[in-house]
């Protein structure tokens, strides 16, 4: 039986790759900050539920307790995240950009990642076949971002592409400490959810693709990886 944490999950991406990993024989636990909605969304799915607020080390540290009594962790979806828009539902460029905001963004995006990771990983130690999956954003790409023309060179926010292009140095970084691991960063896509005020061109179902495949890798899988669900992406 595999057992396996997704962050963010009572809504949006997390809670679509949790109903498709459950369909594929997981165990999934919902890493939800609201107890009520999480308690819904996992009745709603048939998941376990464990309150956890990426940005609270008390919070984590008693949802590692919580999943190491009831048997351990084999895969972990980091999917929490945040955008943090201005006014009027704004998003914020380099002009108005403050280290309030980008730390702000940091707090959940970066240092939520290595908050839950550190936590959970001697759990994933004792796992035979261990995963992560950090969900990380095609506005990552430093090779894209600087494409003229495109629409990742066109997005004129700083914070939230910058705290995921960290999310993908932490990938490789951690992929490269830890061999036995299977550890990936995706790009689900501009995905219709709360985080975009669903103004994105792809389902919750379209978006969950990459995340739920590299979250089904085996120990012969890809590691230290960038993926779309169309393949490796450009640093």
């Amino acid at each position: 039986m595999t057992t396996t944490l997704i962050t963010g999950a009572n809504k949006g991406l997390g809670f679509e790759t949790a109903r498709r990993l459950i369909a594929a024989g997981h165990t999934v636990y919902l890493g939800c900050r609201d107890a009520e909605r999480g308690r819904r969304a996992g009745e709603q799915l048939g998941a376990r539920t464990v309150l956890l607020d990426v940005t609270d080390d008390a919070s984590v540290t008693a949802a590692a307790r919580a999943i190491e009594a009831d048997g351990g962790l084999d895969v972990l979806v980091n999917n929490a995240g945040i955008e943090a828009r201005g006014e009027g539902n704004s998003i914020v460029g380099a002009a108005e950009l403050t280290a309030d905001l980008i730390r702000t963004v940091f707090e959940t995006n970066v240092f939520g990642v290595v908050r839950v990771t550190h936590a959970f990983l001697p759990l994933l130690q004792r796992s035979t076949a261990p995963v992560v999956v950090n969900v990380s954003s095609g506005l990552a790409s430093l090779d894209r971002v600087t494409a003229p023309g495109t629409p990742t060179h066109a997005y004129p926010g700083v914070a939230y592409p910058t705290s995921k292009t960290a999310v993908n140095m932490l990938t490789v970084q951690y992929a490269k400490a830890f061999p036995g691991m299977r550890i990936n960063a995706v790009e689900p896509g501009y995905t219709a959810t709360d985080l975009n005020g669903h103004a994105g061109t792809q389902t919750v179902a379209e978006g969950a693709e990459i995340i739920v495949r590299m979250a089904l890798v085996g120990p012969d899988g890809p590691t230290g990886g960038y993926f779309d669900a169309n393949g490796p992406l450009p640093w």
